[in-house]
């Protein structure tokens, strides 16, 4: 018998053996379009590549987290916010014996529609559709859509239903996920972003390390990596016996006060608040340039809304300066 015929027997015997019963299982793959399995990778793992050969996770790598388009190297994009997520959500996953390779299918893709230029730019966009179309933007919802019906020309990328579920999921915003691998990325996702961007803002002189809330770093520690380490440990100790993934109230209160702190000072605070504007002037032009003038958009059946709002979330934060720039810019020209 050759390895791929033998393969998914002795992934399903794994998976009794070793993984926790509350874990969800990697067989029978559950794909809105039915399809054969991989001989060599479990149906979460064939999602995972689906997801890193996307062109939305590439495109990733210029999508800002926090600072738009920053002239330093070391500062996080949207794309390595992902990876971190990721990493930490595996970490968390195999304390707890849940299913790692779903873990990270679900937080690898869990960004893939965000818009450029961060949460600002997700919420300029969603005040310009219920302006002028009274509908909404959501995060969490685009990267379903990109998954499910954008990648692949419009075939989209057919992933297993546990993995679509943890991508819709993902948000504080949105429904709870159908599984415990999902409620990992959740909070997971909230550990990553937190840490990196006290990270990155102390990096970048917005922030005194000095200045962040003493009750919260007593708690959890002085650095990124220390905070991280507390959290993820406390996660898996109040998880496990819990039977749910859940924090300990001291580790959660502390989170929730540097979230403040962050929000006060870093995503509202002053500098925040003017790339907010400016954010906004090149969002809204493009908007309703493309309402405007529908042609200048990919063809597609959808409605224009749709269409818009396809075309703009996809951008990375360049692209979407570029493309303003042709419409705002006078080019020079010969008289």
């Amino acid at each position: 018998m050759t390895v791929a015929a033998s393969f998914e027997e002795r992934m399903r015997a794994r998976e009794e053996r070793e993984l926790s019963p509350l874990a969800t299982r990697s067989y029978p793959a559950r794909r809105l379009v039915a399809e054969e399995d991989c001989g060599l990778r479990t149906p979460f793992q064939r999602d995972r590549d689906r997801i890193v050969h996307s062109k939305a996770f590439r495109r990733l790598k210029h999508k800002t987290q926090v600072f738009v388009a920053p002239e330093g190297d070391h500062y996080r994009t949207r794309l390595t916010h992902s990876l971190e997520v990721t990493g930490i959500s595996r970490t968390v996953a195999r304390a707890l014996s849940l299913n790692e390779d779903l873990a990270e299918a679900i937080g690898l893709g869990h960004d893939l529609g965000h818009p450029p230029f961060g949460h600002i730019g997700e919420d300029v966009l969603d005040r310009c559709l219920r302006e002028r179309f009274g509908g909404a933007f959501h995060h969490w919802e685009q990267s379903l859509r990109v998954v499910d019906a954008l990648e692949r020309d419009g075939r989209g990328l057919n992933l297993c239903e546990p993995v679509r579920d943890g991508i819709l999921c993902h948000s504080g915003r949105a429904s709870a996920p159908a599984t415990l691998e999902g409620a990992i990325v959740r909070i997971t996702d909230r550990f990553a972003y937190l840490n990196h961007d006290i990270d990155d803002s102390v990096r970048a002189g917005l922030l005194d390390a000095a200045t962040l809330p003493a009750e919260a770093i007593a708690v959890l520690g002085d650095t990124g990596s220390t905070r991280i380490d507390a959290l993820v440990h406390d996660l898996v100790e109040h998880s496990e016996p819990a039977g749910v993934i859940v924090q300990g109230e001291r580790a959660a209160y502390a989170m929730s006060t540097l979230r403040e702190f962050m929000f006060e000072h870093v995503y509202l605070g002053p500098i925040a608040r003017r790339e907010h504007s400016k954010i906004e002037t090149v969002i809204r032009s493009l908007f309703d340039h493309y309402c405007s003038n529908p042609d200048l958009l990919p063809p597609a059946d959808d409605e224009l809304a749709t269409r818009v709002t396809d075309y703009i979330s996809g951008m990375t934060d360049r692209y979407c300066i570029r493309a303003y720039q042709e419409l705002a810019v006078p080019r020079a020209f010969g008289l």
